[in-house]
This record gives structure tokens, sequence and C-alpha cells, in this order.
């Protein structure tokens, strides 16, 4: 950090997602709009796992971090998004943009992770039902879930260090709505080439190693499955995976394309659109997916309303 004093004069500039002023008011009020869904989303859904005896299982309490981490990944990006976009001075602190950054890449690397786990889940329920409980005790559950937050940080960490011993000289105006690695590279004045090997070494290990662990968990609950006999007991099988599938698909497919592809491959309005997907747009859709393809959600979810509603007439008689 000693290189801040000579190459950074303190404050950077987001450029933002767009300079057309039309556009940046839908946009505003767009952002809102997702970021008040992902906030209320998670926490109903956080308050009926809580609440819910009959949701305390293992896939409930991964499913209770990963909207946790849903919160903090949008809340590390959204605000200071819609504070770009309404005012004129579009400055953040080098702090700020590095704070940014840490959060951003832990939140992140830490999703990716426990949508594996998650998916590892399904496989011991739907090809080890019966040694289920044994296998995915609370120890082995709270490991699992230590173990994103643990080595998607320190990669954070690395990530962040290394990326800001850089020197930029080329401008001090970052061609995005957040501080993100790839664009703050092409912003250096020396040949960032050991920083993109960390960068691709990284993505590699966590993305891919997570993206494969979710797919041979899927093709052993898929092929397990097709052998059962009833199209009722297929289906059944099918719709335990569905929700978590499409939130794979959706988290996977738009994180591989910013940093898997080569620098020659990137398109900065494509990385900025994909970017939108994956730190505003998931975050907002993973507990509408889980709530209206869950039936025991949603049971739980009409129980919760169900009491408030009871008691807020019991309150307004003065009969409790």
């Amino acid at each position: 950090m000693e290189s801040f004093n000579h190459t950074l004069p303190g404050i950077f500039y987001l450029l933002g997602l767009t300079t057309v002023p039309h556009l940046q008011v839908i946009g505003f009020l767009g952002f809102v709009m997702m970021y008040i869904l992902t906030l209320v989303g998670n926490c109903l859904l956080l308050i009926t796992v809580k609440t819910s005896p009959t949701l305390h299982t293992p896939m409930y309490f991964f499913l209770s971090n990963l909207s946790i981490i849903d919160i903090c990944l949008s809340s590390s990006i959204v605000p200071v998004l819609l504070m770009n976009t309404l005012y004129k001075n579009k400055s953040i602190s080098v702090e700020g943009c590095v704070v940014q950054m840490f959060c951003y890449l832990g939140f992140g690397a830490a999703e990716c992770i426990l949508l594996a786990f998650m998916a590892y889940d399904r496989f011991v329920a739907i090809c080890r039902p019966l040694h289920y409980s044994s296998i995915m005790n609370m120890r082995v559950c709270v490991i699992l879930v230590l173990i994103p937050w643990i080595v998607s940080f320190i990669n954070s960490y690395i990530q962040t260090y290394i990326t800001w011993t850089l020197p930029f000289c080329r401008t001090h105006h970052i061609n995005y709505f957040f501080c993100d690695v790839p664009p703050l590279l092409r912003m250096s004045c020396r040949d960032p080439w050991l920083n993109e090997i960390s960068m691709y070494v990284a993505s590699a290990i966590i993305v891919s190693g997570s993206f494969f662990l979710t797919l041979v968990s899927y093709v052993y609950i898929i092929s397990t499955i097709l052998r059962i006999n009833t199209s009722r007991g297929r289906s059944a099988g099918f719709s335990t995976c569905t929700s978590h599938l499409t939130v794979v698909t959706l988290y996977f497919g738009t994180l591989m394309s910013v940093y898997l592809q080569p620098p020659s491959y990137h398109s900065l309005e494509k990385d900025k659109v994909v970017s939108v997907l994956y730190t505003v747009v998931t975050p907002m859709l993973n507990p509408i997916i889980y709530s209206i393809r869950n039936k025991e959600v949603k049971i739980c979810i009409k129980k919760n309303i169900k009491k408030i509603v009871k008691l807020s007439k019991c309150s307004d008689v003065s009969c409790c």
C-alpha cells in the first residue's frame, strides 16, 4: 500500500453504466426496486427458515447462508451504484474502492463455493437417502459453510492486495460501475501479466472447481432419478433440484463469461451487462426461485403471514 502515495491521487471516478440522462433515471428506479426486492426476499426467507421447525434441515441451513451472502454481495455494489447514478459527483475514495473490491470478491466467491456444496447436499439426499442424516450432520454442515467464507476471503485479500500494488497512471476514471479487478488492470501503466495470471488461476480453482463439483453431483443425481420406476418419483426427484439448478446455471454462466475469458475476447459493455446479472439480478432472484418452486417454503410463509394477521387482529380488538 506504500505505492498509494505516489501513484494514486486518493480518489477514483466510477463512470457507471451509462451517461444518457433518461437511461440513468430508468436505471436508478430499476436498481432501487431490485435492491428492495433483494433485501425483502432474502430477509423473508431467513425469517421463514428461522421460525419454521420443519425447515431446520441442512438444505435450508445452506439456503439461509446463501441469503446472507446475497444480501452482503448486493449491498457491497448497489448503494454505491445508486449514489453514482443519482449524483453528478461519481468519485470514490481509494479506501472505499479497496473495501468494495475486497467485499465483492469475497462474497462472490463464497456464493460460488456454497452453490457447489448445496449441489453435494442434493446428491447425498437423492443418491444416498438412507445415510443422509449421518453424512450431512450439523458438524459437517457447519464445516461446509465455513469453507466458502475462509477460502473466498483469503483469495479476496490476495487479489485485492496485488491489484492495489500496481501503479495507475493512465487515468483515474474507472469505466465500470464498481471497483472490479479487470477494469483496474486496464488502467495500470505497468504490464499486469502477473495479476492476470493470478486472477485466472484463482478463477479456475474457485469457479471451475465449484462448477465441476456441481456438474459431477448432478450427473449422479440425474442418473439416479432416471432409474426411478415411477413417473411421480422421477418428478419429485427433479423438483427437489430444479430451483438449485436454475440458480447455478444463471450464476456460473455469467461468472465464467467475465473471469474465464481471455482479455482479447472481453467487451467492456458486455462485461457491464453480465456483471449486473450476477451482482444485482441473481441475489434478487434466488429467494424468489427457491420460494416459488418450493412447496415447503410457500406453506411456511403462508403460515407465518396468517400468524401475523391473526396477531394484528387480536391487538386491534384487544383479544390478546
